[in-house]
């Protein structure tokens, strides 16, 4: 197996490094343990492009799109499961698995709404024996009653009231994730419901939204097994004049429920960057939850990378000390890449933004900013760009027992050539 570098050679660099932060008052050890110890939850659908396991081919509906055909596409439970596991073998600290609910899997077919924890049973058992916490979503697409655009806030009862049940349906099931695993299990709600072109009612869709939701919340579950969130998106295939769950909406529906607000880096204009919506909204509701993907013109769901602002936003978090409020997850699905390579590529750019934020010796920016030396907090910030990060990161992966470096690559081209070509 080839290395790109030694372990002699990376506990050389990080001595020299551990030294060099040392001198700004940062101890490397403890950061390495803290940014190990926060969870990151892994999205389920990278590994089979969001087809579940209904019988479908892909992706329909819903405003998203898996463009390409790589091959190994996984094609059941078991095998998403199996390419889940390798995946994390090649990923540092401590994990979470974010599942939707197209992937159920009944011995018979079963409605939507109709689903229950017992069709996740594989997944809970999995989850326990791999001490992999599973957190959910409801999907409110690639299904006949999403075909109009509109699901929770459809006009048509019928269609709306099948909505509201498969709602109610995925928190049941997220807090049986939460009783079983002992932790809360974050139920995410998103819908692209939406108008291509310019409506001329923009109030009524967002009345039946928050008259559905409220409904949804209404059945009491057990807080310490499940964690409400409600997510928006500016525009989506299909809604590209008017998202009825729009950030306003979601801001202030979450702010007047004290449930969690998911921010997604995908979903709001190129040029917006969240970092700094964080320290406004934790004013107002109780938590977060942030997805990390990467939109590039109108698409919002590009693997992730260890981008400004995926630094941005961790930075901001660190700064803040309120990672403790903040769920952190991935949320994006290529399909014209090797799709374990986007989960490795995604989750240890993450990974790294949350290292390199813990290790900024921010107590040193807030005593020049409170002593008014300006220039001081912004020659610190300059200098802090150079310290020997790598060599930090470098370390965490020997401490996590996860190749370092790009030694990674060469065992997903191992599992691609023995597993995923098969599946052809």
């Amino acid at each position: 197996m080839k290395s790109y570098q030694s372990r002699e050679t990376i506990e050389k660099a990080y001595d020299l490094a551990k030294a060099a932060y040392a001198a700004f008052g940062v101890s490397t050890d403890k950061v390495i343990k803290a940014a190990l110890d926060i969870p990151v939850s892994i999205q389920c659908w990278q590994g089979d492009d969001v087809t579940g396991f209904e019988g479908a081919a892909g992706l329909s509906g819903g405003g998203i799109l898996a463009t390409g055909n790589y091959p190994g596409r996984a094609r059941s439970g078991d095998e998403l499961r199996s390419d889940a596991e390798f995946a994390f073998s090649l990923i540092p600290g401590k994990k979470r698995f974010s599942l939707h609910m197209l992937y159920a899997e009944p011995e018979t077919p079963v409605s939507r709404d109709a689903l229950e924890p017992e069709h996740f049973r594989k997944w809970m058992n999995w989850s326990k024996k791999k001490k992999i916490p599973l957190d959910f979503n409801p999907s409110f697409f690639s299904h006949p009653l999403a075909d109009s655009g509109y699901t929770l806030a459809s006009a048509d009862p019928k269609i709306r009231s099948f909505w509201i049940r498969h709602a109610v349906a995925s928190r049941k099931i997220a807090a049986a994730f939460g009783a079983n695993q002992g932790s809360p299990s974050v139920n995410n709600v998103w819908i692209a419901d939406g108008s291509k072109d310019l409506p001329a009612d923009r109030s009524s869709p967002r009345q039946r939204l928050k008259d559905a939701l409220d409904e949804i919340l209404a059945v009491e579950l057990d807080s310490k097994t499940i964690t409400d969130t409600v997510e928006s998106k500016l525009f989506g295939i299909g809604s590209e004049s008017y998202v009825v769950g729009s950030y306003d909406f979601y801001l202030a529906y979450a702010a007047s429920k004290q449930i969690k607000l998911c921010l997604d880096t995908g979903h709001f204009h190129p040029t917006e960057n969240i970092a700094d919506k964080i320290s406004s909204t934790l004013l107002f509701v109780p938590g977060l939850l942030i997805h990390f993907s990467r939109g590039i013109r109108w698409d919002s769901d590009h693997v992730a990378i260890y981008s400004d602002e995926l630094r941005d936003v961790c930075r901001e978090i660190a700064r803040q000390k309120c990672f403790n409020r903040i769920d952190i997850a991935l949320d994006y699905f290529d399909a014209s890449i090797n799709r374990i390579a986007a989960w490795a590529i995604g989750t240890r750019s993450l990974r790294k933004g949350i290292l390199e934020a813990l290790l900024e010796p921010a107590k040193l920016l807030t005593d020049a900013e409170k002593a008014g030396k300006n220039h001081e907090r912004l020659a610190l910030m300059e200098e802090f760009k150079t310290l020997p990060f790598s060599a930090v990161w470098d370390k965490l992966c020997l401490n996590a027992e996860v190749p370092a470096g790009a030694d990674w690559l060469e065992k997903v081209e191992e599992y691609e050539k023995t597993v995923l070509v098969k599946r052809r």
